[in-house]
């Protein structure tokens, strides 16, 4: 499992997410295959930002579990959809 922040918050989490090719994405992080999640955006939408951000859940965190798929492939997808935010 990879968690981490992007720059730009609730918008640049979601550019991020839509330029990956070979993710998929889910609210639920337990499978064989890389997924890709944004919380603020998904799961705890209904969550005041506050009370979000005080449990260190940012606008901007991605989580991504990562799958068998081969390991080259997923860093160049991570990497591309890097790029565009």
């Amino acid at each position: 499992m990879m968690t981490f922040d992007v720059k730009g918050g609730l918008e640049a989490g979601k550019r991020f997410i839509n330029s990956l090719k070979l993710y998929t994405l889910a609210v639920s992080l337990g499978d064989t295959e890389t997924l890709v999640e944004q919380a603020a955006a998904m799961t705890h939408t209904m969550i005041p930002k506050e009370v979000r951000e005080a449990a260190g859940i940012t606008d901007g965190m991605i989580r991504m579990p990562v799958g068998l798929e081969d390991a080259e492939d997923i860093i160049a997808d991570l990497a591309q959809a890097l790029e565009q935010v």
